[in-house]
């Protein structure tokens, strides 16, 4: 770990108290000028350290940002992760894979508050503004067929509403297959990509990509997204080191589904549908630009498969494409 790294680790730990130079100084065990250009570094990457004569240094309480430092402070499987935190990236999917074709072992998992080129499932784009919430992506390998990849994304999913509920003591629900819903608006999308071994149909290795929005962009969503997308805390007022816990608790609920078997979590993930029962529309990605077909969520299979009946009677079990719900709140 760096001067500067080890400097923000010890100020989070401390957060809104003055630290002496000297004490700074020789915990790290550097010398002082060493000290303080670590912390001008902090200073450029937007940490918003104070410094006084006589007091020393300090991150104010109530500016928590984003740190691979300030997650680990809340993380209990610290031995399994292994954070980097990045102010803006193209896609954080995008450089965990990256890092999987380096050889880097599972638990990697890559933090941003922003990304340039975020991207959702079917190939469209994924709203990442700059401070709207953050983006991680986890590096796993596990050792089960590609055909029960699908579980990595519903654990995803069960873990955020878990952390959803531990942390911000909200009621979300789960719109198959992978997106989390608060009062009918999407706060989360899930892409998971993975690798497949072809001779043995098992996973070389699979990213989870989580995106949350936190509070809403400065302006409100575009206009495609209003109805749509919402967040944690539409009217502003987030908690001090908000985000900090929630990645923590995203990562430590997700651990916990990923080490119990494949489908542990069925119970847990059915208790939070968010469609069955409903009406929705169903639209098939194979069937190019047909118009969605209109259908009740019945049930969710034992393989997480999603089965529907359609307006004629006839029934299916759904294991991809994606449906919307008409929610009079207006969630998709």
């Amino acid at each position: 770990m760096s001067a500067k790294e080890e400097l923000l680790a010890r100020l989070e730990a401390r957060r809104g108290a003055w630290v002496s130079g000297g004490a700074l100084s020789q915990e790290l065990g550097v010398s002082r000028s060493a000290l303080w250009k670590a912390v001008e570094a902090l200073k450029r990457e937007g940490y918003p350290l104070e410094a006084q004569a006589g007091k020393g240094y300090r991150l104010p309480a109530g500016a928590a940002r984003l740190s691979a430092q300030g997650i680990a402070l809340n993380l209990a499987a610290r031995d399994f992760y292994r954070i980097t935190v990045a102010r803006q990236v193209d896609s954080t999917n995008l450089r965990a894979k990256a890092l999987a074709a380096q050889g880097e072992a599972e638990g990697a998992v890559v933090v941003a508050e922003a990304q340039t080129a975020g991207r959702g499932r079917m190939g469209r784009a994924f709203y990442s503004p700059s401070r709207d919430g953050f983006y991680l992506s986890i590096l796993l390998r596990p050792s089960i067929p590609a055909t029960q990849a699908l579980c990595l994304t519903t654990a995803a999913a069960v873990a955020v509403c878990q952390a959803l509920e531990t942390v911000c003591g909200l009621s979300p629900k789960i719109k198959w297959v992978n997106d989390v819903l608060v009062e009918g608006k999407k706060v989360c999308g899930i892409l998971t990509e993975a690798q497949v071994n072809l001779e043995n149909g098992e996973l070389d290795y699979a990213v989870v990509g989580i995106g949350i929005n936190v509070e809403p962009p400065e302006g409100g969503y575009p206009p495609e997204l209003a109805s749509i997308a919402g967040a944690l805390y539409p009217r502003g007022g987030v908690p001090d080191g908000l985000r900090n816990r929630l990645a923590a608790g995203v990562l430590d609920h997700f651990y916990c589904q990923y080490r119990a078997p494949a489908q542990a979590h069925l119970a847990d993930y059915r208790a939070r549908s968010g469609v069955l029962g409903k009406a929705i529309l169903v639209m098939d990605p194979g069937l190019g630009s047909a118009p969605p077909r209109p259908a009740t969520a019945l049930a969710i299979q034992d393989d997480f498969g999603l089965l529907v009946e359609f307006q004629d009677g006839t029934r299916q079990v759904l294991s991809s494409g994606e449906v919307s719900t008409r929610l009079r709140s207006g969630g998709a």
